[in-house]
This record gives structure tokens, C-alpha cells and sequence, in this order.
């Protein structure tokens, strides 16, 4: 049985994720187009509100745009794009004064003389202290400023509670011509209901695949659905074998991930073995302030050398007064769960943390299909190469947000492709699931595989064997996408098994080790492989993952 063609709403310009970059997008759009932002639970459930270190922008009169492009091209061990990282630096003054406009309540200075200026703070990688922010929660105060914003605003539906579940397109569809996106198929949660929503153009904003790990500093919601759904349409994706994992995630199995900011390194916080040794010293000039996957890597070193649960950060000698001005709510959080850090060192691990590929885009956030944008930790700009440097994230946001939304204005401005009769969803050959485990248990099953075989350290024997596993679940969760009518749950281990291949894949081409990419078998970096991208290709006549198209190509130990 086929269902009459349909579509349930109509939009200019569909937006999926609520966070900086997907709002900051919808309100410079929305003033001349129709524009709907659609997020997985409530609007503010996402990577950006937890953000809490800041945003990377030089203000200090002793800093300068090719200081902060030097540190973010440094932190990237040879694969930033500089273009990107130039467009973003010196974009970054200006974003910041916008988000100031919007009401954001950044942390100001109070010396005298200095009052009014932004407060800056420093964090690992950073050789100026360029960190504005709003205390410790800067994200959860430029996500409220933005959803308040947005919610003003009579040019933007939002659609919370919605989560997608492939994009539309026109080779999907069978139509002549040139491939572009029509719109998206989503998963209404409040209804269990897949409607069809019809767009002239898609912008994902989805963040990154960090739950993919079974630690991760991220909310639930990090699942890499914008990076597979663009994958399944067509699109290349790069640099997956770069996951970030930040260093210092507050230790407590009583209590959710929590993660304790850069920003308590930068003022003084050390790193320390549970005899109170320091130890990063020796693992980098720098010490507590080197890059985050150097110190994730030195805090694993310690951990497996010494067959410890955790490592701890102390910022005690600092004054009381000072740590509960600066970091309230890391003190109040460490405090409701037993730990006084103006008295004592905290317990802390790396856990993932943030996605440095994905989406390959341009410099105006446009992917390989005409009309579909990627923004923000979804998209692969080419920014932060093969590490990112510490508040250079959100930044990443608003900056690719203001350039999409101005090459979408000049879009629409010149061309109006017609919308045209999409077909609905149809679920008329699947049944309800009675065999819910099978997703509980292939989503625990991931997420400890790709922990154990795929996380800070990896062998190619661990990557090999990952792979293996992954595609025996992408096998066994495919027959359950076709036979039973879908839930969050399975949309979303859909995804995350895919984006896991995606990363297997792209870790066992690079061989070397760059960045936050370490494997034994290949332990220094290769330095014919600088600028080098790791790129991934789909090949749309072929089922299942096909061949990769790889820039890095080198011989694996043993080869002849």
C-alpha cells in the first residue's frame, strides 16, 4: 500500500538543532524567510548549554589575530584549513559583540580603570588569556539568551520534541536533474508519528557522536544523527578518526558525567597523581596548560601505569573567594556531591567530548548537496584540524551561522526552487517491536566497543576488531529499521552505529599518529601527511558502507 503524497508543514529554510549554531543561524534568517528550528527534546537539551569554559576572541590589547591563528593552527598538528581558521579568528570580536547585543551576560572586568571590559580568562593551547565568558556556564547563558531571542521572534517556529530521521532529497526520489534537499522526514515524539516537512533548504546543526563512547561528557542527545543522515544522502564526511576526549570529567559513579572546565587549569589548577605528584611536566613544556589530547593522553598513561580509577585536579591554593566567584557552579556541583575543591583536589577522567569531523562543508557551510548547510560540531570546515583547541567551539558556531544565513539570503534572493508534492512516510509493512532489548543491548554493545577498541589509544588489531563488530550490529539493527515502526532509540543507535563505522574506517586509513588520533602501531606522526585530510566518499549504487576515498595512504606494519 502506498500512501498519497503529503506534506504535514512547509518552510522556507528548516533548521535541525537548537543549539548556538542552529539558532544563531535562525535568527539572522528570519526577519525576510519562513524559518522552523527543530530540536530532539526541550530546545535547550543540547552540547551548547553545558558549555562552561567560554569563547575564544582576541580583545587584550597584547594579543592579535595571528596569535590566536597560530595557537588553533599548533593545536591542530598540521591539518587546519587556514582560510577557515582566519575567517574565524577574525571573525570572532564582532560575535562576540552580537551575542552581547542579544543580552548575553558576559563576565566583565572590575579593575580600576578596566570596568566594563570583557573578563578574559586562559585555557590549554592558548598563549593569551582570550577566553570571554560568562562566569563558569557560558553556554547554558548564551543558550537561554538565544532560545528567549528566538521564541520573540515571529518569523521562527520551533518544533521541540521532534527528531529526524532522513533527509529528503531528489535522487531519493527518483527526480531528473541535479541532486538538492526537499525537506526531511521526522519522528514527532509527542505523537510517535513520522511527518514529512518540506524545506528549499536544510541547515543541520545536530553536533557531534560522542555518545558513541560509553563515557562522554556530552547530554544524550549526541548521537551523530545530522552527520549519518548526510552521509545516507550523499555527502562526504572527513577527519571522523579525530574524537576529542577532554581531560578532566569529574570521577564520581554516583552522579552523571560532569565536566569540570579548561578554564580551572588556566587559573592555576593542577593536575596531580593521588599522592599529589605532579605529573604533565613530563609529558609536555606546557604542563597542565598543553592541548587536550596531550593531556588526555598523559592522564591515561598515569591511569594504566599505575592501575588507578582517576586522577585529581587541585586549585585549593587559590584563595575561596576567588574559585567560588569564578566557578559557582562546578563548586556548587562538586559541593552537592562531596567534594570541597576550595579544600581538596577532585577526582577526575577523560571522557569523549567533541567531534572534530564530520560534514564536509565550504567556507559558507554548504555540503556537496545544493540547498543542505552543516554547521557548528556537525560540519568538517577544516577549523580545527586534528584537534580542537579549547573555546574555539562555540566560536565555530556563530561564526559558520552567519555565513550560512548570508550565502542562504543571496540564495533565495536570486533563485526560488518550487517545493514540490512529497511522499509520506510509509510504515504500512512494519509491525510495533516486540523485541525492545535487541536496541538496549546493540546500543550498550556499541558504546563499550568503541571504548575500549576505538577510544584515547588504539592498535590496528583494536580497530580491526571494532570493525568487525560494528558491522555484525549495522546488519542486525538495518533488519530492525525495515520490520518494526520506529522510536527515538532506534533512530538514533541507527545513526550512532553508522557515524561508529564512519570513525573505525577513517582511524584504520591514518597511519600515523596526529592530533587526537594515537594508535601503537603507528606512533609518530608522518610528516608527508600534513594537510592531509582523511576524506570518506559514498558510493550510492552500493548497499552497506562502501569504499572509502582516503587522502592518507601509507603501509601498514608488515606490509612488504
Amino acid at each position: 500500500m502506498t500512501h498519497p503524497q503529503g506534506t504535514d508543514l512547509e518552510y522556507d529554510v528548516l533548521i535541525i538543532g537548537s543549539g548556538a549554531a542552529g539558532l544563531s543561524a535562525a535568527l539572522r534568517l528570519a526577519d525576510t524567510l519562513r524559518v522552523a528550528v527543530m530540536s530532539k527534546g526541550p530546545l535547550h537539551e543540547g552540547c551548547t548549554f553545558y558549555a562552561q569554559g567560554g569563547i575564544s576572541a582576541v580583545f587584550d590589547r597584547h594579543d592579535s589575530f595571528d596569535s590566536h591563528a597560530a595557537d588553533t593552527l599548533d593545536a591542530g598538528a598540521g591539518l587546519n584549513h587556514p582560510d577557515a581558521v582566519r575567517m574565524t579568528v577574525e571573525g570572532a570580536p564582532d560575535a562576540i559583540r552580537w551575542l552581547s547585543e542579544l543580552g548575553v551576560p558576559f563576565t566583565r572586568r572590575s579593575e580600576s580603570g578596566r570596568s566594563g571590559e570583557y573578563h578574559l580568562t586562559r585555557e590549554g593551547g592558548h598563549s593569551h588569556r582570550r577566553v570571554v565568558h560568562a562566569a563558569d556556564a557560558t553556554g547554558r547563558d548564551v543558550e537561554t539568551t538565544l532560545i528567549a531571542r528566538a521564541r520573540e521572534h515571529h518569523g521562527i517556529s520551533l518544533l521541540e520534541n521532534h527528531i529526524a530521521v532522513d533527509l529528503i532529497t531528489a535522487r531519493k526520489l527518483g527526480a531528473a536533474g541535479d541532486d538538492r534537499v526537499l525537506g526531511a522526514y521526522v519522528l514527532d515524539r509527542s505523537s510517535d508519528r513520522v511527518i514529512t516537512i518540506a524545506a528549499r533548504t536544510v541547515v543541520l546543526a545536530t553536533g557531534g557522536a560522542s555518545k558513541v563512547y560509553l563515557y562522554t561528557s556530552n547530554p544524550d542527545g549526541a548521537s551523530g544523527d545530522g552527520i549519518a543522515m548526510a552521509w545516507r544522502a550523499g555527502c562526504r564526511v572527513a577527519n571522523m578518526e579525530f574524537m576529542q576526549f577532554h581531560p578532566t570529567v569529574l570521577y564520581e559513579p554516583r552522579a552523571k558525567a560532569f565536566l569540570i572546565s579548561e578554564a580551572l587549569r588556566g587559573e592555576g589548577a593542577r593536575l596531580q597523581l593521588p599522592d599529589g605528584t605532579r605529573f604533565m611536566q613530563r609529558f609536555d613544556p606546557r604542563g597542565d596548560l598543553a592541548p587536550r589530547d596531550i593531556v588526555a593522553r598523559a592522564i591515561d598513561h598515569e591511569m594504566k601505569r599505575l592501575g588507578i580509577d582517576c586522577v585529581y585536579l587541585d586549585i585549593s591554593h587559590r584563595p575561596a573567594d576567588f574559585i567560588r566567584e569564578h566557578f559557582p557552579n562546578i563548586h556548587a556541583r562538586c559541593l552537592s556531591l562531596g567534594y570541597d575543591m576550595t579544600r581538596e583536589p577532585i577526582p577526575v577522567v577523560p571522557a569523549a567530548h567533541y567531534t572534530c569531523g564530520g560534514v564536509v562543508t565550504d567556507l559558507h557551510g554548504r555540503s556537496d548537496i545544493e540547498g543542505l548547510y552543516a554547521i557548528g560540531e556537525v560540519a568538517c570546515t577544516g577549523l580545527h584540524g586534528a584537534n580542537r583547541m579549547a573555546s574555539n567551539s562555540l566560536l565555530e558556531c556563530l561564526i559558520f551561522a552567519k555565513a550560512a544565513a548570508a550565502d542562504i539570503h543571496a540564495r533565495h534572493a536570486s533563485s526560488h526552487p518550487a517545493t514540490r508534492a512529497l511522499p509520506s512516510w510509509d510504515d504500512s509493512q512494519v509491525s510495533d517491536s516486540d523485541e525492545e532489548i535487541v536496541v538496549t543491548h546493540n546500543w550498550a554493545e556499541l558504546r563499550r566497543f568503541m571504548w575500549d577498541y576505538v577510544g584515547i589509544v588504539r592498535s590496528s588489531k583494536r580497530l580491526r576488531r571494532a570493525l568487525s563488530r560494528v558491522d555484525l550490529l549495522l546488519a542486525e539493527i538495518d533488519e530492525y529499521y525495515r520490520h518494526f515502526r520506529i522510536g527515538n532509540n532506534l533512530v538514533e543507535l541507527r545513526n550512532l552505529a553508522l557515524v561508529a563505522k564512519l570513525i573505525i574506517v577513517s582511524a584504520l586509513a591514518r597511519h600515523e599518529s596526529r592530533g587526537l588520533h594515537f594508535t601503537l602501531d603507528f606512533p609518530e606522526a608522518d610528516p608527508t601527511l600534513e594537510q592531509c585530510d582523511t576524506l570518506l566518499a559514498p558510493d550510492l549504487t552500493q548497499p552497506g558502507l562502501p569504499p572509502q576515498v582516503v587522502s592518507p595512504a601509507a603501509k601498514t606494519p608488515g606490509d612488504p
